[in-house]
């Protein structure tokens, strides 16, 4: 029948917590009722792969990060701070946290202002918008500096030289001192360092006018990555104004007006037509009309009932609501996708990763190289000084790999802020690069390919006894437990007002049901085969289970008492799920622990393949089985399920399932609506296109200019081209997959 316990390790598997060769759950997908990473350093030494973060000792809203690259500058700034055990910069949220055995806020403030940036505590509101002009008017003025001097070297050469110069070392000066700033927080070879050589370098050989406007477009790559970044963060910041900052709290015959942070749990607030609830709460007026768009992608509004849980974020449409808090300070809807957010970096894909150690080598590889090239024909070939050093500075930009490393981040970020628009979270770059292979997708039937609200369809009690009785033994059993069978089974036994019997040292047959002791006699529910039924009895099953029911049998000291069907119903948007999935070349399968005729009749509409009678370990060798013909996600909703989910390429829960399912899972569908699948297939499809795209222009416009350059046909501005204007593009196109549908 069921399985009712939890199972023993956090990985999902059965067998002691921490054994040895566990795979312990990613970031945790805490139940949801209704996923950007960071980017990676461009230039700077990126970390190497991270666990999940843990509790941090400090924390801090950062300003003034431009770029995923800061991230990784600031990090580098106060990681080498004496006391810090880690810091970490969440780019999507702007945090910083930071793990130390002693006090080091005023020394990681003072590192964090040295390298350019500013911090505030969480608690402070942020920063006004800084302007269109306290952003740009450098850029802007550093462009009509060189537009200035353009026009003064058409009257005077000489004069149009002195004016390039200054042009030059305004325009250097700001690049410079950041370079400086980073070199002493422990970030040498930053794209800021490779600037400002090349300008100086310039200068030096007299190529002023070059040198102007390596750093006009450098400042212009870099407002262009800015706003970029910016676009791709705001999904995140739209998802943190949904939760307002103050609540409207009822006590006694008063209404005071609170911070959300103050909110408890079993707080009854207050919301007006029009107001957003401030934390997960139940629904104490009759019923109200609810707007939850912006966390499930849900257009329409939802009805509630009094007693059901709404999600932080949510709209209140029609009417002044009463609602009792059932989430604790932090840990409503929002925050718990914005931790998931924060947690993605932690799962990067293995492209990005080997992108991150392949520029740790890479950059000073070019500076290097660069120097070789400006030196060595000068010194052992007689080539011409100023000829080899201008190309050697040439290389020194084209070899920059900002846009190669961006490329892949880049696209994750948007590929992730898209499919959390449409209702599906991703547990980072890895999830969504899996996905891609993935060509099966294994079902489990009970509450993810069917509603998971089961209703009692027959109840018999043996040998003349009272129904009645029966239902009311089989609720005591049952009671507690969170499998859909059994919590019908308690509700209808309410609904009729049974006295429910008390039941004691209640017990799971793994796999198979549930057994307890109930008046002094030992009462247990499971599978038909689990016992030893008359011909007549069986026949009775299997007529039962032929029409799609599922049958248990009551037993009373292991002698058959009585039996109860219950049959659930397909999900509204099954059959359209699995046809857009076979679309995509996607197979199906259903693994289910029911019996094989109730899981013929689920087949047969849905025309998918199905195994059935599956304990959680038979899920398991199937996965097994099934992965080694290609890679497989696991989607489920149960307890049971999890392990599978594990065993899996990739394991996706239903967002109202149990806590060890979406811990579990990789993935999850916030809406609970399975045509989401399809989405997230699609979208990492197109992400993995998106890299393979980014890749192939980084790459190629890098080659095509190092050809150029080492032929004498390109110069320094179209070097930076080669860099600043690559790191755009790819960014660009990155963000088309915002728009996809």
């Amino acid at each position: 029948m069921h399985p009712h316990s939890p199972l023993s390790c956090p990985c999902g598997q059965r067998h002691a917590a921490g054994q040895r060769g566990c795979r312990p759950a990613p970031g945790k997908i805490t139940s949801i009722a209704f996923s950007p990473t960071e980017k990676s350093s461009c230039c700077a030494a990126p970390r190497e792969e991270e666990s999940d973060r843990g509790d941090a000792d400090y924390r801090w809203r950062i300003s003034g990060m431009d770029c995923p690259a800061c991230a990784r500058k600031i990090e580098n700034a106060v990681g080498q701070l004496p006391g810090v055990a880690q810091a970490r910069v969440l780019f999507a949220t702007e945090k910083l946290l930071v793990s130390a055995d002693k006090d080091v806020r005023q020394q990681v403030e003072q590192a964090v202002v040295s390298a350019g940036f500013t911090l505030r505590s969480e608690s402070q509101p942020a920063e006004e918008n800084p302007g269109f002009w306290r952003e740009n008017g450098l850029l802007l003025a550093l462009g009509a500096l060189l537009l200035a001097s353009w026009l003064l070297q058409a009257i005077d050469p000489q004069a149009g030289k002195i004016a390039f110069i200054l042009t030059t070392l305004v325009g250097c000066w700001p690049v410079a001192r950041t370079a400086l700033r980073l070199m002493r927080s422990g970030t040498p070879f930053a794209i800021e360092t490779l600037m400002t050589v090349a300008a100086l370098g310039a200068l030096f050989i007299g190529a002023t006018a070059e040198a102007a406007m390596v750093l006009l477009l450098f400042m212009l790559g870099e407002r262009l990555e800015a706003f970029a970044a910016g676009r791709a963060r705001r999904g995140v910041t739209a998802l943190m104004a949904l939760k307002p900052d103050e609540a409207l709290r009822i006590r006694g015959d008063k209404r005071e007006t609170v911070a959300v942070s103050e909110l408890q749990p079993g707080d009854l607030i207050e919301v007006a037509a029009g107001g957003r609830l401030p934390a997960d709460a139940i629904l104490a007026t009759s019923f109200a009309s609810f707007d939850e768009s912006a966390l499930t992608g849900e257009s329409m509004p939802v009805a509630r009932q009094a007693g059901e849980t709404v999600a932080a974020g949510s709209l209140s449409v029609d009417r002044l609501v009463t609602l009792k808090v059932a989430s604790k300070p932090g840990e409503s809807a929002i925050d718990r996708i914005l931790h998931l957010i924060e947690e993605a970096d932690a799962h990067r894909a293995p492209v990005e990763r080997f992108l991150d150690r392949f520029s740790r080598v890479y950059t000073p590889l070019v500076m290097a190289l660069a120097l070789l090239v400006a030196l060595i024909p000068p010194l052992l070939f007689a080539g011409d000084w100023q000829t080899w050093i201008y190309k050697g500075l040439t290389l020194l930009l084209i070899g920059c790999p900002c846009a190669l490393v961006i490329s892949t981040p880049a696209a994750i970020t948007s590929g992730l802020a898209a499919a959390a628009r449409h209702g599906v979270l991703i547990k980072g770059g890895a999830a969504l690069e899996s996905l891609n292979n993935v060509r099966t997708l294994a079902f489990d039937k009970t509450g993810t390919l069917t509603e998971g609200k089961p209703q009692i369809v027959a109840i018999e009690a043996f040998d003349g006894q009272d129904e009645a009785a029966l239902l009311a033994k089989a609720a005591a059993v049952e009671q507690g437990s969170s499998h859909p069978l059994a919590k019908a089974i308690v509700q209808l036994a309410e609904q009729r007002r049974l006295l429910i019997p008390q039941a004691t040292a209640q017990k799971t047959l793994a796999g198979s049901g549930i057994e307890a002791v109930v008046g002094g006699h030992k009462l247990s529910i499971c599978a038909p085969e689990r016992l030893a039924l008359t011909a007549e009895r069986q026949a009775q099953v299997a007529q039962l289970e032929s029409a799609g029911n599922t049958v248990a049998i009551v037993a009373q000291n292991l002698q058959p008492t009585g039996l109860i069907a219950l049959r659930d119903t397909l999900r509204p948007d099954a059959a359209a799920a699995l046809a857009e999935l076979r679309a995509l070349n996607i197979t199906a399968v259903m693994l289910t622990g029911d019996n094989p005729r109730a899981a013929a009749a689920i087949a047969s509409e849905l025309a998918i393949d199905y195994r059935a009678s599956l304990l959680p370990e038979d899920k398991v060798a199937a996965i097994h089985e099934l992965n080694q013909r290609s890679a497989v996600a696991m989607v489920g909703d149960g307890i049971n399920d999890a392990p599978a989910m594990k065993a899996a390429t990739l394991g996706i829960a239903m967002g109202g399932g149990s806590d060890v399912a979406l811990e579990s899972a990789d993935a999850a569908l916030t809406h609970n609506r399975l045509t989401g699948l399809a989405t997230m297939i699609r979208l990492s499809r197109a992400t993995h296109a998106n890299i393979r795209q980014n890749i192939t222009l980084a790459l190629g416009l890098k080659g095509l200019f190092l050809v150029t350059t080492l032929l004498g046909i390109t110069g320094l501005w179209l070097a930076v081209l080669a860099d600043s204007g690559a790191t755009a593009l790819v960014t660009a196109n990155a963000l088309r997959l915002l728009s996809k549908r």
